[in-house]
C-alpha cells in the first residue's frame, strides 16, 4: 500500500538549478506526495536586508539588494527553462517585493507585519522554481503524475502573532481536507512553501526562522502522512556537531523526546518545535542529506530499539544567566509567581531553572539583554545579577535522573572547568549545566570522548 510522504527541503538543497533538481530526484525516489521548500540559499537574510535598507536608507541601496534577488531566481529560471505560466508567477512576486519595499521606503516603517509579507517572498519564489524542476524529473522517468503548485497560505491558517505567528491546528486540518484531499489518489506531488502561513483575515504570516521544518511537519499532520522526511545539508543526526568532535557518530534511530530535548538545547538540524506536529499523529520523520541520499540518515520515532545512558550532546552559546535574591523569598509563596508572570508578559521563554531559599537563577539567550523592561520589571521584585558569555552544555539520553554515578563520571571529566549551574532532575532525558563559553568546545569534546568514544 503506498505511503503518504511529505518530503521538506532546506535553502541548500534549493541553492540552484542544479540542487533543485537532485531535490527533485530525491522527491521521486521516495515516492514524495508534496514537497515543501525553504527559500534559495541567502534569500532569506538577502529579505530582511532589504526591509531594513528600505527603512533607513536610500532608494537606490534597496534597489541593490532587489536586483541581486532578482538575478539570482532569473539564473535559476533560465536555467531550467521555465514554461511560460511559471515565468509569470515569478514576474508577479518580483513586482510584489518591489512594491513592498518600496511601500516601506516611503512611510520609512517595516513593521513586522510588512516584514512578513516581504520574507514570504523566499519561499514562494523557490516553490515556483522548484515546481519546474520536479515536473521535469516526473517527464525524465515518464511518470504520470503532475507536479502542482500549491500556496501553502490557503492550508496553513495562524494567529496574527507576525514574526512568529502560531498554526491553528484544528484550522489546518479542516483546509487540509479541503485544498488536498487528492494526495491520497497519488497521481499529484504538491510543491509548496514551508515557514510562510494566513491568517483568517488572509495576512501573510511566519513561523519564525527555522520554521520551515516546523510548517512540513504542521503540513504532514494535516494530510495524516505516514511519514515526514526532513532532507538538508548533513546525512542525519550526530552523537555531536562534527565541527566540534570528527569523531561524532550518525545516529540510527532516536526516540521523540531525545530529539526534542537535542533539538530545544542547541542541535542545528532539527527546528526545535518540528517534532510536535509529528508526535501528536505519531509520525516518524526522517532527517537526510539531498547531496548524499543513499546514506543512512536518521529516524525519529515514538519507539526505538535501544535507549542508551547517553545518545548526544549539544551546546547552545549565548547564554545568561539571571540570578534574582531577596530575603521575602524565605518561606514565602507567590514569589515564583511574580516571576514567572513576568517573564510571560514579555514573551520571554525561559530555558533552566534552580532555586535557593532566596535566590531563583534561570538562563536565558543573551538577546534578551535587549528588553531593558523587563530587567527593570525583575528589579523591582528582586536583586538582580546577569552573568555573559555562557554556554548551555546538554547530555541527552535516557534515564539520566536515575542513574547512580552519572554526575561523578561527568564532572570528574571535567573536573578543571567551573560548571556555573545544574539542572537535573526535570528530565530523564536530559542533563544540562552551565560554563563559560571559551571553555564549551572544551567542554563538549572532553565529554564526547568519556561518553561516546570510549
Amino acid at each position: 500500500m503506498a505511503k503518504l510522504i511529505v518530503s521538506k527541503f532546506g535553502g541548500t538543497s534549493m541553492g540552484d538549478a542544479e540542487c533543485m533538481l537532485r531535490s527533485a530526484e530525491v522527491a521521486y525516489r521516495q515516492g514524495s506526495s508534496m514537497v515543501v521548500v525553504s527559500a534559495t540559499s541567502g534569500t532569506t537574510n538577502d529579505l530582511i536586508a532589504l526591509g531594513k535598507t528600505a527603512e533607513s536608507q536610500s532608494w537606490s541601496e534597496a534597489e541593490k539588494i532587489i536586483s541581486k534577488i532578482h538575478a539570482r531566481h532569473v539564473k535559476i529560471a533560465s536555467d531550467l527553462n521555465l514554461p511560460t505560466d511559471l515565468l509569470q508567477a515569478l514576474e508577479t512576486l518580483f513586482e510584489e517585493m518591489a512594491s513592498l519595499a518600496k511601500g516601506i521606503h516611503l512611510l520609512k516603517d517595516c513593521s513586522v507585519k510588512a516584514m512578513d509579507a516581504l520574507m514570504s517572498l523566499g519561499e514562494r519564489m523557490s516553490s515556483v522554481l522548484c515546481t519546474e524542476a520536479m515536473a521535469q524529473v516526473l517527464r525524465k522517468h515518464k511518470d504520470a503524475k503532475s507536479a502542482k503548485l500549491v500556496d501553502a497560505r490557503d492550508v496553513l491558517r495562524t494567529d496574527d502573532a507576525f514574526g512568529k505567528a502560531k498554526p491553528i491546528t484544528k484550522d489546518i486540518e479542516a483546509l487540509s481536507n479541503k485544498h488536498l484531499g487528492y494526495l491520497r489518489d497519488f497521481k499529484t506531488v504538491v510543491v509548496t512553501q514551508g515557514y510562510i502561513g494566513r491568517t483568517e483575515e488572509g495576512m501573510t504570516t511566519t513561523l519564525g526562522r527555522g520554521g520551515s521544518d516546523y510548517s512540513a511537519a504542521i503540513l504532514a499532520e494535516g494530510v495524516s502522512a505516514d511519514v515526514l522526511e526532513i532532507w538538508t545539508d548533513v546525512a542525519g543526526i550526530a552523537t555531536t556537531d562534527p565541527r566540534i568532535c570528527p569523531k561524532a557518530k550518525p545516529i540510527d534511530e532516536i526516540s521523540f523526546k531525545e530529539a526534542s530535548e537535542l533539538a530545544t538545547f542547541g542541535a542545528k538540524v532539527l527546528h526545535p518545535a518540528t517534532l510536535l506536529p509529528a508526535i501528536r499523529k505519531n509520525i516518524p520523520v526522517f532527517v537526510g542529506s539531498s547531496f548524499d541520499a543513499e546514506a543512512r540518515g536518521t529516524w525519529v520515532r515514538k519507539e526505538v530499539t535501544d535507549y542508551p545512558l547517553i545518545r548526544a550532546m549539544a551546546m547552545r552559546k549565548k547564554q545568561i544567566l539571571v540570578t534574582l535574591s531577596t530575603p521575602e523569598m524565605l518561606h514565602a509563596h507567590g514569589f515564583l509567581f511574580q516571576i514567572f508572570k513576568i517573564f510571560n508578559d514579555h514573551k520571554v521563554s525561559i530555558d533552566a531553572i534552580t532555586t535557593s531559599e532566596i535566590s531563583v537563577s534561570v538562563t536565558l539567550d543573551d538577546s534578551t539583554l535587549l528588553n531593558k523592561r523587563l530587567i527593570a520589571d525583575l528589579s523591582e521584585i528582586a536583586d538582580v545579577q546577569v552573568e555573559e558569555n555562557l554556554t548551555l552544555i546538554s547530555l541527552i539520553g535516557n534515564n539520566i535522573n536515575h542513574t547512580p554515578g552519572l554526575g561523578k563520571q561527568i564532572f570528574e571529566t571535567i573536573a578543571d572547568i567551573n560548571v556555573r549551574m545544574i539542572c537535573l532532575g526535570a528530565s530523564k532525558h536530559n542533563f544540562c549545566f552551565l560554563v563559560s563559553e571559551d571553555q564549551s568546545t572544551e567542554t563538549i569534546q572532553r565529554l564526547h570522548k568519556k561518553f561516546v568514544e570510549a
